[in-house]
């Protein structure tokens, strides 16, 4: 189709009266963002001669979307938070606060007030004996490597169906969640189970338009982190466990090969008593490094909607 009307006096018009241009009331900021965001929809449908049909399927999936709560899947299935880690990326350099432990995504999937343990904490609730058990152990230093004491290491990860603690109700209440503040060597140890990586829900609409692209909705084993402490940046992270059939192929586009981790297999009776064990374990090791800055904004994670933000402990 050839007909061209962007340009139009009367396409103007409408975008401007959309965006409230027109009206002295109301926030600048936002109407300049739906001014674009119109714009850039309206320019969509006349470059592709997007027809009324496929507008209101468009319509409706977003409809769908909502209602199933899967937005905030979709979102990094698209790229939406890796370009965000990326900017932000950028805006460290800048700012001269990179370096450190690598960013990546939150994803959608935190629970606030998870128990608050010294040193040591035991993560899973025994439930699933045929789970193998996981020792994660590491160290929080600064840039020079020194070691932090009383870093909260916040930790979350799913279980062996890929499934997480609060959004599975089958499970105990923080399962698999916990907060462990550093020892005074800057280490923290926890004991759980290995976690399974998982896929997006196949009859959901976020697989939905994967399938369009022709992509999978796999994510690799992988455990969360918030990492803070008074006079640092405020982290954010997750480690993918190596060997996963989609450790590099990860549909959220969180891999980075820093945060790729091998998981060791223990079989010494020694080493696996001194965690209390009387059997082999796999040992995952994830050290973590801070950047320190006096800016207080950078020193928490960044608001969102999350599943009991507000009540933590």
């Amino acid at each position: 189709m050839t007909v061209k009307t962007m340009n139009t006096a009367e396409v103007k018009d409408l975008l401007e009266k959309v965006a409230g241009f027109n009206q002295d009331v109301g926030n600048e900021r936002v109407k300049k963002i739906v001014h674009r965001l119109m714009h850039d929809i309206f320019q969509l449908v006349e470059d592709f001669d997007v027809t009324p049909e496929e507008f209101w399927q468009a319509v409706y999936y977003v409809g769908d979307l909502g209602a199933n709560g899967e937005a905030a899947l979709l979102a990094p299935g698209l790229g939406m938070d890796k370009y965000l880690d990326i900017r932000m990326d950028a805006e460290d350099e800048q700012a001269g606060l990179d370096g450190g432990t690598p960013r990546t995504i939150e994803g959608p999937l935190y629970v606030a007030g998870a128990p608050l343990s010294e040193g040591f904490a035991r993560m899973d609730d025994g439930s699933d004996e045929s789970a193998e058990t996981m020792i994660l152990t590491g160290q929080v230093t600064d840039e020079k490597g020194q070691p932090l004491a009383n870093a909260v290491v916040d930790v979350w990860h799913a279980d062996t169906k890929g499934a997480y603690s609060y959004f599975d109700q089958s499970q105990s209440e923080y399962n698999l969640r916990r907060r462990i503040k550093t020892d005074e060597n800057g280490r923290y140890t926890a004991r759980s189970i290995i976690p399974s990586g998982y896929g997006c829900p196949p009859e959901g609409s976020t697989q939905a338009l994967l399938n369009l692209l022709g992509r999978h909705g796999n994510r690799p084993a992988h455990i969360h982190f918030f990492i803070s402490k008074p006079g640092f940046k405020h982290l954010t992270t997750q480690i993918n466990l190596a060997g996963d059939e989609y450790t590099y192929d990860d549909f959220a586009f969180a891999t980075r090969e820093e945060l790729v981790v091998e998981a060791n297999r223990i079989e010494d009776p020694a080493k696996a008593e001194q965690f209390g064990l009387n059997k082999p374990f796999t040992e995952v090791e994830f050290n973590i490094q801070l950047v320190s800055t006096d800016k207080s904004e950078l020193q928490t994670r960044h608001e969102r909607k999350r599943a009991l933000e507000g009540e933590a402990a």
